[in-house]
Order: structure tokens, then sequence, then C-alpha cells
């Protein structure tokens, strides 16, 4: 009789390489599902009749033993599940550390010991650690943290880069010849009172109780989406609670509605109980959004010229002083003001588009947990309308709320006077060529992670050959090419071939202005090169180019005839 095996992926790269290992165990049946922590719990529970055995990794594998009265396999971390993760973590020069049990770190020493590879190594013992130890860790410099779902998930929350180290195909090969031999059930955690059930229920419409392990052992939601996104913010807070701190509370914004999280530590039994309130259509207009997830970017500045622009920002920003952002697309507008508020500020990030906002809302804006506000496309501002913003900056500044405003065109930079901003110029990419590479060990590992990618190197050769590249569309221009790249690439170090091939491809689209000719014939160069880039898009094309559709339209026609 076959045996039915579900396979809960922490991460859903995995399942491809799981349903291929599965073909060569006809005496399983496997089922396969993507879900870390909680949600891999939940998946067990749900599955737990359907299923003789589960299997997971790390830590999600310890809760769902916890859950249910099936065999859980643990898909161990191999040595060189171990060695490719370092390796393409060591291609971002940022500073790195690798978090984790004594049984991953005691192998991970030998594989950094051995490659020379610049990783500091730090040994946790319980779950209870890593928060402590990931927030010191910040404070001393570390930028990107390696470990599991976990251990990322909590780096992730506090700001820094979670590296997930990923499991090979030998690895599930061996956890699938475990599922054959598995031949016992495991029991654990009890179910909480019945009693207890109800009087919170009645009392409470959304609660969470936590253990002294720090597990979710009770839920009882009602009024809200409990998302993962939630749970991680209240895992930080559970973190400032003890028996001296009995009570702790904590803002936050989820789908632009706020939700208070009150704390309780309820030192009779040990436990941590959660009270959730949300408080509806706190900003919810359109045109509006809140930054409710933090950088997991590293911060790329070699190049002495956006260095420059982050030490100008930077100081204006502790001076409080409204700050008119300017560069191409794709220059990095938005990830500067959003780093620099992350940097300094603990409050709410709001992004007011003009084109799509009703101004007259200014007059009624709640500015209450709000600490820096970005402005983009001002100039769909009417003459009329300017007197209702100047008077909301104003008010933000007497409220000691920082201002951005964000803008691509540079011929728009003069109609913005009347805000009376700071202006700060960003360089093209072409301008911060030491950057170029950084960005592609950067990118290179991003989308190993994300999609599960082969190729963890790159040759010195093609790095000189992307650096030489020319890019209309800067960052974002290089972040497209570096994708087709590796999704193109079957081999572990990217070939010098396939970078051609891929340069080649979008060689007119990347073909620089000449700027010979007259000038009607450098605008139809111009005209031609927006349109590519927009994918002909007329109306896109227009608004790159700052003139109506209508105008745009007889330039085309012109040419044409």
């Amino acid at each position: 009789m076959k045996s039915r095996v579900h396979v809960i992926a922490p991460y859903a790269t995995m399942l491809p390489v799981v349903k291929e290992c599965s073909a060569l165990f006809p005496e399983l049946i496997v089922n396969t599902s993507v879900g870390s922590l909680e949600d891999g719990v939940n998946i067990a529970i749900k599955e737990e009749c359907n299923t003789d055995i589960f299997i997971s990794r790390g830590t999600t594998a310890r809760l769902i033993k916890e859950a249910v009265k099936k065999p859980v396999i643990d898909m161990h971390i191999s040595g060189y599940d171990l060695m490719r993760s370092l390796s393409l973590a060591s291609n971002i020069t940022t500073k790195t550390a690798l978090i984790g049990m004594r049984s991953i770190t005691h192998v991970a020493k030998a594989i950094i010991d051995l490659m020379d590879i610049p990783i500091a190594i730090y040994t946790v013992e319980h779950l209870e650690e890593i928060p402590t130890l990931v927030l010191e860790l910040k404070n001393k410099g570390f930028k990107q943290i390696i470990g599991d779902v976990i251990i990322t998930h909590i780096s992730e929350t506090y700001g820094l880069k979670g590296f997930l180290i990923q499991s090979c195909k030998e690895t599930i090969l061996q956890a699938l010849e475990r599922a054959k031999q598995a031949n016992e059930y495991k029991n654990n955690i009890d179910v909480p009172s019945k009693i207890f059930e109800q009087i919170v229920q009645k009392k409470y419409k959304n609660i969470v109780v936590l253990n002294k392990e720090n597990h979710i052992i009770y839920e009882h939601i009602s009024k809200l989406n409990f998302t993962g996104e939630i749970k991680d913010h209240l895992y930080i807070l559970n973190t400032d609670m003890n028996e001296l701190k009995p009570r702790a509370s904590k803002l936050i914004v989820v789908d632009n509605d706020l939700i208070e999280i009150k704390g309780y530590f309820v030192s009779e039994f040990g436990y941590k109980l959660f009270i959730l309130k949300k408080y509806d259509q706190l900003i919810n207009q359109s045109g509006l959004t809140v930054q409710t997830h933090p950088l997991h970017i590293p911060v790329i500045k070699e190049s002495t010229s956006i260095q420059h622009v982050y030490k100008q920002v930077e100081l204006l920003f502790k001076h409080r002083e409204p700050i008119l952002l300017i560069g191409q697309q794709g220059t990095g507008k938005d990830f500067i003001s959003t780093y620099i508020h992350e940097k300094h500020e603990e409050g709410l990030l709001v992004t007011i588009n003009f084109k799509l906002f009703n101004i007259d809302q200014l007059k009624i804006f709640p500015l209450q947990h709000v600490r820096t506000i970005k402005f983009q496309h001002c100039e769909a501002i009417g003459e009329q309308q300017k007197e209702v913003l100047s008077s909301f900056v104003q008010q933000c500044l007497e409220k000691n709320i920082h201002i951005f405003v964000l803008c691509e065109e540079s011929q728009q930079v003069d109609s913005f006077e009347w805000l009376k901003c700071n202006k700060i110029q960003l360089p093209t990419l072409s301008e911060r060529k030491e950057d170029i590479v950084p960005l592609i060990h950067y990118f290179l590992s991003q989308f190993h992670e994300k999609y599960g990618t082969t190729p963890v190197k790159i040759k010195n050769k093609s790095l000189s050959l992307l650096e030489e590249t020319n890019y209309p569309l800067n960052i974002d221009d290089l972040h497209a090419i570096m994708k087709q790249i590796v999704l193109n690439e079957k081999d572990y170090i990217i070939q010098h071939e396939t970078v051609e091939n891929i340069l080649k491809q979008r060689n007119q689209t990347l073909k620089p202005i000449s700027f010979k000719g007259t000038l009607k014939e450098i605008e139809k160069e111009i005209i031609e090169l927006v349109l590519k880039e927009e994918n002909f898009n007329q109306s896109k094309t227009a608004e790159r180019l700052g003139i109506n559709r209508a105008t745009l339209w007889r330039k085309l026609k012109n040419e044409v005839h």
C-alpha cells in the first residue's frame, strides 16, 4: 500500500525540485504545498486526515510536529545547501552574518574557513534569542542575515536583508527516502481549555495567545485578516514583554487600516496575551499609499556621486527641511527617500500621487502617526490648487513631518519653485559606474532567491561588458537585463555568450541617442526610443515626454508623411 506523503515547502521554488524527486519514489503518493511557520502548521492540520507522513524543514517542521499526530520528517540543511547559499551571499559586498542552531553553524564555519568568505557566524540555542541577536547585529552595522525561514523573517521585520538557505535536490531525495521508512506517530501540543475559549470570545473580538515557548497556541480573529505581516509585528512586540515589563503596544498599518496591538504578560501561566483592534479608514483614498514593508534592498553607494546625494539628503532630513529629488526614471528617488525615512523615523511614511489624489482632501488629511510624506506628480496641480498644497506643507513642517517631492522631468523643476524645496539632482547610472558591479551581484542573488535560478557567479569579462553598457532606464534597465540573463543561463557560472546575446536582443532599446542631424531628426530619435521603452503605449510616451497625446500623434503623423 502506498504511503501518502505531504511535503510542506517553506518557499515556492522548492516545489519543482520536489516534483522531480517524487518520480523516483513510485511507492509514495506525494502532495505538495507552500507554507512556512504557522502557515505550514495550518496546512498540516487541514491535511492530517489525508496524510500518512509530513515532510517540511527546520522550524516549520518542528512546529508541525507539535500540531499533528502524524510522523514529520525534517529536511535537514546539508553542507552542500550551505555552500551554495554562502557563495551567493558573498557576492554582495555588504556586512553579512549567518545565524543558526549549532547543527548548522558548525558546518557553516568549516565552509567559510575553507572558502575564506567574509561572513560572521552566530549560534543560537533557542528561538527567543533570535530577535535580540538580530537587533544587536543591526546596531553593529550588519545589513544581511543568512538563515532559515524564521531567522530571515525576523531579520526582514527589523529592516535587514534576509537571505534564505535553500535546499538542493540531494537533501529532498534523502527526506523522501526517510519517508519510506517512517512508521511512528508523535503527539504534542495541548488544546486550550474550552471554558477559557468561551470567556475570551465573549470579551474580545481579536485575541492571540502565545505560550512560554512563544508559539501561538490560541487565536480568535473576527474583525480583521490575521496576515503574516501582522504576525511578524506581534512577534516583535512579544520580545518587548517580560515580568518587569508586563505590557506593550504597537501601531501598524496594513491595507491602509491602522491596527493597534496591545500585549499583556500573564505571569501566573507564563503566557502572553495580545488584543488587536482595527481603526477603519485611517487613510483610504485613491492616489495615496502607506509604506508598510521595510526595505530589504542593500544600500549600494560605492560611487562618490551617489554618496554625496545620500549625505545631502540625510543632512536636510535631519533638519526637517523639504527636499526636491530630481532624476531620470530608475535613478532611485523613491528608494532613497524611503531608506532615509526608515533610518531616522519610526512613524508612518505616506506617498501622495497628485495624478490620482483629490487635493482638496488635504484639508481634512489625518496627520496623526505620520512622520514623512512623499509627493509625486506635483506638475498635475493647477494654479488655483497650489495654495492648498502650500498650506498643507506648512502644516506638516509645523508638526515636524518630513517632506519629499519626487520629480522625473528636468523641465518641470522650475514649476516647483513655489514649494520652496531644497533641490537635489540624482546621478544616472552612467555617472555612478562604481555601483554597477555591486548591483549586478545583488540582482544575481535576488533572482536566485525569488525564482530559484541556476547561476551563482558571473565572469569578470561579462562584468566589464555590463559596466560599459548604456542604460537609458538606469537601475531599472540593469535589473531587467540581469533578469533575462539569469533566466536564460543554465550553468552555475554566467557564460559571456549569454550576456552578449541578451544585450544584442536589447540593442535597439539600449542604443544611445546620436545627437547628429537636424533638431527634427534628433526629436524623432528621442520619440522612437521612448516609444520602445513604453512598449509603444502612446499615452505613457506622451507623459514621459511632457507633451499631450494629440501633440505626440501629430508628430508621429508628420514622420509618416
